[in-house]
């Protein structure tokens, strides 16, 4: 999914990347890249990865884990996270279009370990409440995101929130049948509505995903390389932002932390 796609169809969630690398390869030829006017969300489906803060301390994100990153006015990133003990890691990375009031706003980000979020059932929740639990990340109101992973023909439902419109799902590892079969790398809408939204795994291999629900998110998209935006002004306030930075971070040498990652510059 990206903004000039299903983005557009799906916002506030306009990007998807589902991941699978040797973090140790793939941080190597990452380069450091900004954003603004977006939050990002990166959770683990499978191995591990080491994060290594000034603001945050030092840890490590597993299953269940998230880092989120609310770039607003504008950050450099990429090299924050570091290869942890498993060679290959998979995982997702979600873009969230941000309302006005945030899209050239302060950064904040957040590292949380698994522990630390809560789960029901089967569903981790990554963004926003299910159930009675709530999640510890600090995103916008009206933004679900939840990760799942069901065991051989485990049949499991999820109701939206009353205004939770917009409404997909991915699919990382296994098989899925919501009405139709999803398969691993592919992803899937709902009809506009807020009814719930059922899901069977494959009888044989279970299945691990990502599902999305939010309020839709009623303003237009002004897109830069990097940058989603609401407005051509707030767009062009970003990517001065950015640059500002760019050049900051040229001047800042080499910032690598003993974990061998570089943390996110604001």
């Amino acid at each position: 999914m990206s903004p000039s796609d299903l983005g557009e169809h799906l916002k506030p969630f306009v990007f998807l990347d589902l991941f699978a690398a040797d973090m140790r390869l793939m941080q190597q030829s990452m380069s450091m890249h900004p954003h603004s006017g977006i939050a990002t969300v990166t959770v683990i489906t499978e191995g591990d990865m080491v994060y290594d803060d000034p603001q945050s301390g030092r840890g490590t994100l597993e299953y269940g884990g998230v880092e989120w990153l609310r770039a607003g006015g504008g950050v450099w990133h990429g090299k924050e996270l570091a290869a942890g003990e498993s060679r290959l890691t998979r995982g997702f990375q979600l873009w969230l279009a941000l309302p006005p009031e945030l899209e050239n706003g302060t950064v904040d980000s957040q590292y949380i370990g698994a522990r630390d979020m809560p789960r029901v059932g089967p569903a981790t929740v990554i963004l926003g409440r299910h159930a009675s639990a709530v999640s510890p990340v600090r995103a916008p109101e009206g933004i679900t995101y939840l990760q799942v992973r069901l065991s051989p023909g485990e049949q499991w439902a999820f109701t939206p929130e009353d205004g939770q419109s917009v409404g997909w799902f991915a699919v990382a590892e296994g098989e899925v049948d919501a009405g139709g079969r999803v398969s691993a790398g592919q992803i899937a809408f709902f009809e506009d509505g807020a009814g719930p939204m059922s899901f069977r795994a494959h009888s044989t291999s279970g299945a691990t995903f990502v599902l999305g629900a939010a309020i839709p998110h009623d303003h237009p998209l002004y897109l830069g390389y990097y940058s989603v935006h609401t407005t051509a002004e707030a767009l062009a306030a970003g990517e001065r932002r950015i640059a500002e930075l760019g050049a900051r971070l040229m001047a800042s040498g080499d910032r690598r932390t003993a974990s061998g990652n570089v943390p996110v510059f604001r």
